[in-house]
């Protein structure tokens, strides 16, 4: 599962987290485009749902969308901010209790890099086996150069190549492969979106 670290920080750091994404950081126009050209208004879950900003901008716009996140820290912060989304507790790879092919639109916004890098093909093969036939998978993480490491929260940043999530995504078509910096966060994340066979 979800380095457990990772987890311990994102709770105990909760409220800062929360603030720092929804209050203090841009907003995350670059996403937000790209989740309305390729997402159709329909089940969505936002896998990695932090403070729930992403699952409230989309609950905002339409969509039916279900949060979910490892960190019960953060999963009450996001409760406590967005009233009316739905949220849960799950962690990559297992995601126990959400139902495969039942989704139109999977969300998971820089999540994977918190993983081993073994554990990163099974995540995104998990990530597919949710999206219905011709469903959208947005994934994207922040790019860690050479090798593994930890931020001073303990939060583990995963090195590891592109190559290792594209041929995870057999069962899938990529209409979008890019590195850039990301708007609201600065930093250099790499994305991907596929579209279940």
């Amino acid at each position: 599962m979800m380095d457990l670290a990772t987890i311990e920080a994102y709770d105990k750091r909760a409220f800062s987290f929360a603030k720092e994404w929804e209050e203090e950081q841009q907003a995350p126009v670059d996403l937000q485009a790209m989740v309305q050209h390729y997402f159709r208004r329909d089940l969505t879950a936002d896998i990695g749902c932090g403070s729930g900003r992403d699952a409230a901008w989309l609950s905002d716009r339409g969509f039916d969308v279900l949060g979910v996140d490892p960190s019960s820290g953060l999963l009450a912060e996001a409760a406590r901010r967005h009233a009316g989304v739905r949220f849960q507790l799950g962690a990559l790879p297992e995601l126990d209790g959400l139902t495969e092919r039942s989704f139109v639109n999977v969300l998971c916004e820089t999540v994977i890099m918190h993983l081993d890098a073994e554990l990163i093909p099974a995540c995104v093969h998990k990530l597919v086996a949710l999206l219905q036939p011709q469903g959208i998978l947005y994934l994207s993480w922040r790019v860690t150069e050479g090798t593994d490491w930890r931020d001073e929260s303990g939060r583990l940043y995963s090195a590891f190549e592109p190559s290792l999530v594209r041929e995870s995504l057999s069962d899938a078509t990529i209409e979008l492969d890019e590195q850039r910096v990301s708007v609201s966060s600065g930093k250099t994340v790499h994305r991907i979106v596929a579209r279940r066979k």
